[in-house]
């Protein structure tokens, strides 16, 4: 066994005592096992909201994104920038929301919100369907950056079985807890490694970052500027707002702000995260970097660009601790979305078919659903598969059709009723999966349409469409859903 192989172990051993030790001391219920009580402060929620950010997307998709797609690549700190910057006005109304009305999860704010089990049916659904890819993604990054650190000593199968198994273990026994744990570890790691790495690899091959991407301007200057079509202009315009407003829309993301101990928490965090999202433009230095020194890297083997860098550059124990660092961005992330996954399904499905569950029986459902949950995304893992892929493409899509319903919701004489909302997020999500079963745009059906319109992201259109038919929808049916209310004040009466 080689150094990095015994590095890498020994802090995935770190991360499974950190996320089992999270409960001491707290006696574990439905309301500690999803949102810690709502108890967390602002550093947890930092480490928490960051973790959705630092995920194995830094070590292997941020640099791969660069070195295959060049400038397209910053459309991802700009989008999460300012997703942050719009959290400070919307997640404190979530959380108020949520506190006044003992709400843990993502379909139980739906269904409040609306008055509709149903629409919680169907957001809990949706989550899970967007969030199986999301730790599918996880899996398959630590088994390659495990695989890929110690030099071949694991393959990437065993690693991803390996993370599984860990990961299962501290969310049924600790919940929220043991992810806010091991974000601390996860975050001084990452913290470390992707600075050092972003700092050292431009200054050891190039003499510092303007001459890395001078050398770049020289050998690929089209990557240093958006494409005239395709990932253009319109694209990465699109593609960052719609992902802004989808970011907190993930469940895993939504349970964060739930498990906050005050707004003014989740308030000091969009102030300074942004700062911290900076970070990722590291990764993108070293994407950049790979370009000149590893050419040849075709399709998906772009994602290894840092980690065949840095097995190019460093010495094994230094190639340990980056495969480690790696390895917990992989265990922090998927832990959330398996926990929040877990819990919208216990609240959205099995509350509903069983109203009257005591707490014992929905924390344990919860765990039930843990276990469905990461067998489902470990064999998409082992097996992969076009489905998957098709998944990949639009889980982001799918949960931003939820964007219309989430800024509607804050209004208490809202535009949308719970008919409409529920007739729009299925329009929109009919329009995603054909989008992404078929890759059809635009310009397929309008063949004179300009790219500038036809660049523009499917999920952005889908969620335009799906606005105006829930506003069409929900002024046809709002005397319905005015009668059903004076029915059910009748009754109550």
């Amino acid at each position: 066994m080689n150094i990095a192989l015994l590095i890498i172990f020994a802090f995935a051993l770190i991360a499974l005592f950190l996320g089992i030790r999270a409960t001491h001391g707290k006696k574990m219920n439905v309301d500690e096992f999803a949102v810690g009580n709502k108890g967390f402060g602002t550093l947890f929620i930092f480490l928490l909201i960051a973790g959705e950010v630092y995920t194995t997307f830094t070590f292997l998709g941020g640099s791969g994104w660069a070195y295959s797609n060049g400038a397209a690549a910053f459309y991802v700190p700009a989008y999460i920038c300012l997703a942050y910057v719009l959290s400070y006005w919307i997640a404190p109304k979530i959380w108020n929301y949520s506190k006044d009305h003992h709400i843990i999860s993502q379909p139980e704010y739906f269904a409040s919100r609306y008055k509709s089990p149903i629409l919680g049916l169907v957001v809990s659904f949706l989550g899970a369907i967007a969030l199986i890819p999301y730790i599918v993604i996880q899996l398959k990054g630590l088994g390659i950056i495990v695989s890929e650190a110690s030099y071949g000593g694991i393959s990437p199968i065993i690693a991803s079985t390996i993370g599984a198994i860990i990961i299962t273990i501290y969310v049924t026994i600790s919940g929220i807890h043991g992810s806010a744990w091991t974000a601390v570890l996860k975050d001084i790691m990452i913290l470390g490694v992707i600075v050092f790495l972003g700092i050292y690899i431009p200054y050891h091959y190039f003499g510092g970052v303007q001459p890395l991407f001078e050398a770049v301007e020289k050998i690929k200057p089209e990557s240093l500027t958006l494409a005239s079509s395709g990932l253009s202009i319109s694209w990465f315009v699109s593609t960052i707002i719609l992902n802004a407003f989808g970011f907190y829309l993930l469940p895993n993301s939504f349970s964060v702000i739930l498990s906050a101990k005050s707004a003014k928490a989740l308030k000091k965090n969009a102030i300074t995260l942004p700062l911290y999202t900076l970070l990722l433009l590291f990764a993108f230095f070293i994407g950049f970097a790979a370009i000149i020194e590893i050419p040849g890297l075709q399709g998906a083997e772009g994602d290894l660009s840092l980690l065949r860098l840095t097995i190019q550059t460093f010495d094994p124990w230094i190639v340990g601790v980056v495969g480690a660092a790696g390895l917990l961005t992989a265990l922090v992330p998927a832990s959330v979305m398996l926990m929040s996954a877990s819990i919208g399904l216990m609240t959205g499905f099995y509350k509903l078919v069983k109203p009257k569950a005591t707490d014992r029986q929905q924390l344990f459902a919860s765990k039930m659903f843990v276990f469905a949950i990461i067998l489902v995304a470990f064999i998409f893992t082992i097996t992969g598969g076009d489905a998957l892929a098709i998944l990949n493409i639009m889980s982001y899509s799918l949960i931003t059709q939820l964007v219309p319903a989430l800024l509607f919701s804050f209004y208490k004489n809202r535009i949308l009723n719970k008919i409409g909302t529920m007739v729009g997020i299925l329009t929109g999500v009919g329009i995603v999966f054909y989008g992404a079963i078929t890759s059809h745009k635009l310009i397929d059906f309008f063949p004179n349409i300009p790219h500038v319109i036809n660049d523009i992201s499917t999920g952005m259109i889908a969620v335009i469409i799906n606005f105006v038919v829930a506003i069409v929808v929900s002024l046809a049916t709002n005397h319905l859903v005015a009668k059903e209310k004076v029915d059910i004040d009748t009754l109550v009466a």
